[in-house]
């Protein structure tokens, strides 16, 4: 068995055309997760009623897929393409190896469980 699981870290207002990416390119499932972080941007300030508060961590969306082996590269280049603004915080992708999946309602595991 050869099952990648992709995180992509990405801007939240790119969360549909990402979607709709994935959509297209035959993915079948994704988890969404609403998180919050930072990287090279390292937080900003901003003005509230005359008071300067420092925003540490920026809201951010987690995307998780489990996809084939010899999907992998075509499921990464769909999420550059797609949540890409070429600014600062567009975010990264990680990749795992998966060991066992197993479907809830039916047992079935790994690749027949997707």
């Amino acid at each position: 068995m050869s099952l990648k699981k992709i995180e992509a870290i990405i801007k939240p207002f790119k969360l549909d055309d990402v979607k709709d990416a994935l959509n297209s390119i035959g993915v079948q499932g994704i988890t969404v997760t609403e998180v919050r972080g930072y990287g090279r941007q390292k937080g900003h300030t901003e003005l509230y009623r005359g008071a300067e508060y420092v925003i540490d961590f920026i809201p951010k969306i987690k995307i998780e897929i489990v996809v084939k082996n010899q999907d992998v590269d075509k499921t990464i280049e769909t999420i550059i393409k797609s949540a890409r603004t070429e600014k600062i915080g567009d975010g990264k992708i990680f990749v795992y190896d998966i060991e066992k999946i197993c479907r809830i309602r039916t047992g079935e595991q790994n690749e027949d469980a997707l």
